[in-house]
């Protein structure tokens, strides 16, 4: 179940080496309260809400890749991965940024995920994971579509107008 709500109180339960967690969450139904009863360990993830972008906005980027692919004679995901090393968002989680060290002989194309290299001493490889845009927050899409709309005009592609494109960041909630 996923919902939107606060936190209204935070205790240690020293008995349980626990913590006790009140939440006042909205738009639950008591039917769907009732099916969390009895159903054992749970996997729970609380962070901040954040209002999802719209799929305009992802099939708008998508249509100006296509379109750049086509200028530069190569695939639209290998468009979107150069995009994503040049303008993507450094994936970041609890523990801090997510980074992995390899061998330089390492085909990292064979790793799940987008990487972007920052160290290399010759022998070794360093690379910093970077978030897809399906990740992206309405601010974080918000800044990649401007780059990527850029990249469409450096490749003299038809954008839309700057007031369409107002127009869906403001349905984005930007």
């Amino acid at each position: 179940m996923d919902c939107i709500g606060r936190i209204t109180q935070l205790a240690q339960d020293y008995y349980t080496h626990g913590i006790l967690v009140t939440l006042a969450v909205t738009e639950v139904s008591a039917q769907e309260l009732q099916t969390l009863k009895g159903l054992g360990e749970l996997s729970i993830s609380l962070k901040r809400w954040r209002k999802k972008r719209s799929l305009d906005a992802n099939a708008y980027v998508w249509v100006l890749m296509s379109k750049i692919a086509s200028a530069l004679g190569t695939s639209k995901d290998e468009v979107y991965e150069e995009l994503l090393q040049k303008y993507g968002i450094i994936y970041e989680d609890e523990n801090g940024y997510i980074t992995v060290t390899v061998k330089s002989s390492v085909d990292m194309s064979k790793i799940t995920g987008h990487w972007k290299r920052y160290k290399d001493n010759g022998k070794f490889i360093s690379y910093l994971m970077i978030k897809g845009s399906s990740e992206y927050d309405t601010a974080e899409m918000s800044q990649f579509i401007d780059r990527v709309v850029e990249e469409a005009k450096d490749q003299d592609i038809e954008t839309l107008p700057p007031d369409e494109i107002a127009r869906m960041k403001q349905e984005w909630g930007v």
